[in-house]
């Protein structure tokens, strides 16, 4: 399903944790789709890149300060709320309580805010993390056996069924993807355990070899970044009634192992080599789904991923080299 340039409206949307890997180019898409003044990037950093800060309308906000979140969706009155803050799962096993904290407190804050001032849609990501060492590996269902051994993970199936919840109990068009790794070229790894397939472009763009945290055999379930915003901004422009799952829908797109990304990152760089050193991020990796079935998305609003393993290397050795040369 493509989405239509005519989903835009006036209406104002308001992305809070706007500067993290996936806020940051859903905040620019959503800028070219909605109009650069109607999208209000929200984060508790300012942008380090002042014209990112100056592209649209952008405030300071912790989502912990429930009174300075509500302050600032009365002023804005967004139609649409995205809430991506969140502590990822190798950052949040250091933290565990802060982890927690940060991701219960900051979705109870955004669901209570957006009942009580009149939001008509909430977009909240979970993913692959809310799956365990007993959930099948193999073509992962929709349904099955979640028991997560991660702080991260536990967080966010405790937010899937309170999402679920908020929609029965309050009519709150609440929605919502579980991710596998992303991997773009706008922004660093940010703490999570898939983060290797991106550190690991930027080694080879940098003529240097990858010292790899995982296994080399270690398959996970992975996308490329377009196809994440695609998946999103499908997904929250689909009728109401063709949503069948209120918790989080699974979503796939390519699953490969470190091994296979080197190959892959070879037919470019034929000299570039990782060698493994796997570390504790390898016990969270062995607990994850190796491939996702995603059939209920592509049945209810026809998700489909336009991006293979190949291909997504092509375009991110290619836009990475393009920031080396101009930097």
């Amino acid at each position: 399903m493509e989405t239509s340039p005519t989903a835009a409206t006036s209406d104002t949307v308001l992305v809070i944790g706007a500067g993290g890997q996936l806020g940051l180019e859903l905040t620019q898409e959503l800028r070219q789709l909605y109009g650069a003044s109607n999208v209000v990037a929200a984060d508790v950093r300012a942008p380090k890149d002042v014209e990112v800060q100056q592209a649209g309308p952008f405030e300071l906000l912790d989502v912990l300060d429930k009174a300075r979140l509500e302050d600032v969706m009365r002023q804005y009155k967004p139609k649409q709320v995205y809430h991506l803050a969140a502590l990822l799962s190798a950052t949040a096993e250091k933290n565990p309580k802060f982890g927690w904290q940060l991701n219960m407190d900051g979705l109870f804050n955004v669901l209570d805010a957006a009942v009580d001032l009149g939001v008509q849609q909430v977009y909240w990501p979970s993913s692959i993390a809310v799956f365990g060492p007993d959930t099948p590996r193999q073509n992962t269902p929709q349904l099955t056996i979640m028991n997560p051994n991660t702080v991260y993970g536990i967080s966010k199936l405790a937010g899937e069924q309170w999402c679920e919840w908020y929609f029965r109990k309050h009519g709150l068009d609440v929605r919502s993807l579980r991710y596998p790794g992303l991997i773009g070229y706008k922004s660093l790894p940010g703490g999570g355990t898939t983060d290797y397939a991106v550190d690991i472009y930027h080694k080879a763009v940098a003529g240097q070899p990858y010292e790899c945290f995982l296994q080399e055999d270690t398959y996970l379930p992975m996308m490329y970044m377009p196809d994440a915003l695609k998946a999103t901004l499908d997904l929250m422009h689909a009728p109401a009634d063709t949503i069948s799952v209120r918790s989080s829908y699974n979503l796939g797109a390519m699953s490969f192992s470190p091994a296979e990304i080197t190959a892959s990152i070879q037919r470019h760089y034929p000299e570039f080599q990782t060698t493994y050193q796997p570390d504790s991020r390898q016990q969270i990796a062995d607990s994850w789904p190796a491939s996702i079935d995603d059939s209920q998305a592509r049945q209810d609003w026809g998700w489909q991923p336009q991006f293979t393993l190949d291909t997504m290397t092509d375009d991110m050795l290619l836009h990475l080299k393009e920031a080396v040369v101009f930097q």
